[in-house]
């Protein structure tokens, strides 16, 4: 018999909030991130997209990460810790430490065989690549450029000896097992934009099966390697926003105006799941529940969506089967929604043949940027925040709907029951979760 699966704790970074609490504050109050992107940049290339949504500063040695782990991981998994401990605090699990030296802890409360970590990322840690890579070409140049163009060059000082470990995608997931001696399933998903959804749902079914009792799952992404060659591949590809003379405009997922995506540093979500019993047994109230998770893959195109979305509406509709609700009882739709001219098309013709325009709709994307693997998890997040108190941010600058919906203008109270978040990935990787009340 399947489990029942809730979600106990959340955290949250984002470029509109570094704590699940400013996050979901910003995004209530229209808050939107977005910058022109580092001056720096435009000495190595003509950007068609010049703007980007950067995240805020962290302090992570307030989420107990150590000087040495700071200078031994990448980004992304520095993003990872600090959301799990936010996602920690908040399902009242307390992690003590049980060795100083290797700055490791325990979650006392809970078998750590019986726990699972599954994270999803869409490029890993592409930035401790390209740092190192340019070490490693740049270094012996150095002597032999004119000291005017050195300042272009601008590589580490070191070839980093944590370079593999910095580098591979799975470093997230296991710093994460490592740090609270979890040693169940650890599993990093690499669906691109999909991924951190993907995550989320396949940790839900872990625990709903028995393989599990918690996971902490999730997604994290960190693109700002410097000398915006990240920003460059998206850009070239004329997948990102154009300039509209108004920076806080020019972001507009599901509006006739739109360009592209909002391009994001980075950012992670990171959900504590646990079977329902377990959680009501330490006598924790749930922030929601996860009652179904559904895949598909489109097999059309490695970078556009399949035109007719066949795929999505029976993935869609698996998921709604696997929480025994019929299709009619979503709510809420928390859209895919990057901005980009075909995707909001395609998305939104499915939600008006799947839904019609009852269910409110909405677009996260629209207030922090496409954060890519990350992006599906803060989503999710988002999702369950809106279940769990009944109201929902609105869409950023939809002036002229691409359809007619029934698009969330202004904060809105809501007796939202079950709610549907979707993602959608380059290669044509889709997942959909039913998210309902607790």
């Amino acid at each position: 018999m399947k489990r029942r699966v809730v979600i106990s704790g959340i955290g949250v970074v984002a470029p509109n909030g570094a704590t699940t609490e400013s996050f979901w504050k910003a995004c209530l109050d229209g808050s939107a991130a977005v910058a022109s992107i580092p001056a720096s940049w435009r000495q190595y290339a003509v950007f068609g997209s010049t703007l980007w949504a950067p995240l805020p500063a962290v302090d992570f040695s307030a989420y107990r990460i150590s000087r040495i782990e700071q200078m031994q991981q990448d980004k992304t998994a520095l993003l990872a810790m600090a959301a799990a401990e936010q996602a920690l605090a908040g399902a009242g699990l307390a992690a003590e430490l049980r060795d100083e030296k290797k700055n490791i802890f325990s979650l006392s409360s809970l078998d750590p065989a019986r726990g699972g970590v599954y994270m999803g990322t869409g490029v890993g840690g592409i930035v401790s690549f390209s740092q190192n890579q340019n070490h490693h070409l740049q270094a012996p140049l150095a002597p032999h450029v004119a000291p005017e163009a050195r300042e272009l060059l601008r590589f580490p000082a070191r070839f980093h000896p944590f370079a593999v470990a910095m580098t591979m995608p799975n470093s997230a997931a296991a710093s994460l097992g490592i740090r609270y001696g979890l040693t169940g399933p650890n599993t990093t998903v690499s669906n691109a934009c999909a991924a951190g959804l993907c995550a989320i749902g396949r940790a839900y079914e872990a625990i709903a099966s028995g393989t599990v009792d918690f996971a902490l799952c999730g997604g994290t992404e960190y693109l700002n390697d410097g000398f915006g060659g990240v920003f460059r591949a998206f850009d070239i590809a004329r997948t990102l926003v154009r300039d509209c003379g108004d920076a806080q405009t020019a972001n507009r997922p599901f509006d006739e105006r739109r360009s592209g995506f909002l391009f994001a540093e980075g950012g992670c979500a990171v959900l504590l799941l646990e079977a329902r019993d377990a959680a009501l047994s330490r006598g924790r109230t749930p922030v929601a529940e996860i009652t179904g998770f559904a895949e598909s893959f489109d097999a059309y195109s490695i970078m556009a969506p399949e035109p007719s979305a066949v795929a999505v509406s029976r993935m869609v509709e698996r998921a709604c089967r696997d929480a025994h609700i019929d299709i009619r009882d979503i709510d809420y739709v928390n859209a895919h929604a990057t901005g980009t001219l075909l995707n909001d098309i395609v998305e939104s013709a499915v939600i008006e043949r799947l839904f019609g325009r009852r269910p409110l709709v909405n677009a996260t994307k629209s207030l922090t940027g496409h954060a890519i693997a990350a992006s599906g998890a803060i989503e999710a997040a988002v999702t369950a925040l809106s279940v769990n108190r009944k109201t929902t941010h609105a869409c950023k600058n939809l002036d002229r709907p691409v359809r007619q919906l029934n698009f969330v203008r202004a904060p809105v109270t809501f007796p939202i029951r079950n709610a549907l978040t979707q993602s959608f990935g380059f290669g044509g990787h889709n997942a959909a979760m039913i998210v309902s009340e607790a």
